[in-house]
């Protein structure tokens, strides 16, 4: 299993992109969160299968009709960062940080 925490950067906020990012990992069967940043970026981990995964990226490279993504940052990291994750579900959207 591999992990992988996206940094999506551009008009990500307000467009439904946390929404889009769950329902796309969930149909992938990936696990992770995804959740809004002050910054006005949008912050995922995502873990997985590697050719799933590298799926899962070109999508939120994309991001819904209405979003406009600017720049991805992609971070390998590890497991201990689905901790982050609410009790009992596979893949959660987190509170703003």
């Amino acid at each position: 299993m591999r992990f992988v925490r996206l940094t999506v950067h551009g008009r990500v906020h307000g467009v439904g992109f946390r929404a889009f990012v769950e329902h796309e990992a969930i149909q992938r069967g990936l696990e992770g969160w995804v959740r809004n940043r002050r910054d006005g970026s949008v912050e995922t981990l995502i873990a997985g299968d590697t050719l799933v995964l590298d799926d899962m990226i070109e999508v939120c490279r994309r991001g819904p009709a209405v979003a406009r993504v600017e720049r991805m940052d992609i971070d390998e990291t590890e497991a201990g960062e689905l901790a982050r994750r609410q009790p009992g579900e596979r893949f959660s959207v987190l509170q703003t940080v």
